[in-house]
């Protein structure tokens, strides 16, 4: 077998190792409860969430196409997938992952793709590689890093709102006071017996 990689790890591989490995996305992707395999928990954010950021595109099918370096589906209830050399925590051994190069025009074998659509059977967006998997590795540090950061500014702002929001609170319930002394105070002016249109109270204060 002639590997079309040789020296560094593909940049899917890498790609696909961080993005398994992050904690924050454990909830859509994360390692087999041994470390041995992958699984994709939620197709449907995984594909509109997290492809779109490391992959550029948003096509399942397209990624599950690229796993044929020596991956298989483990079991046919969940989108789980082993290779033998695909294990959390030994990361160095994504080098020695390799695509078969086709030798002959025999169709190759692909993982099986129930329930996909036409439009993903027939979109091939498979990402060509870049030459470089620390490029790979850089970029999707800067996209996670630029991910978090905007979480700490909507987290800011909304802190921000939060506290505007009691101060206006404050403000109304403040008003609501001034303004109801106020009219009890008119009330009080209006009673009391009139002579001529004059309250005599007043007349007697002055």
């Amino acid at each position: 077998m002639e590997c079309v990689w040789k020296g560094s790890a593909a940049p899917f591989l890498v790609k696909t190792y961080m993005m398994v490995d992050d904690p924050a996305t454990d909830d859509v992707v994360s390692w087999n409860a041994d470390g041995t395999a992958f699984v994709v928990w939620q197709p449907a954010e995984f594909a509109r969430d997290l492809l779109p950021t490391v992959f550029k595109h948003s096509n399942f099918s397209s990624f599950v196409r690229q796993l044929n370096t020596g991956f298989h589906k483990v079991t046919t209830n969940r989108w789980e997938f082993s290779n033998n050399l695909f294990i959390r925590g030994k990361r160095d051994q994504l080098r020695d992952i390799c695509r078969k190069k086709a030798t002959s025009n025999k169709p190759q074998p692909k993982v099986q793709l129930p329930n996909a659509s036409p439009e993903d059977q027939s979109g091939d967006n498979e990402e060509r590689p870049s030459p470089s998997a620390s490029s790979s590795s850089s970029d999707y540090t800067n996209l996670v890093g630029e991910n978090k950061r905007l979480r700490r500014e909507n987290g800011a702002l909304s802190s921000e709102l939060a506290v505007m929001k009691k101060k206006f609170d404050e403000l109304l319930d403040l008003a609501a006071v001034n303004g109801g002394g106020n009219s009890e105070r008119e009330e009080s002016d209006d009673e009391g017996p009139k002579l001529f249109g004059v309250r005599l109270r007043r007349l007697v204060n002055r």
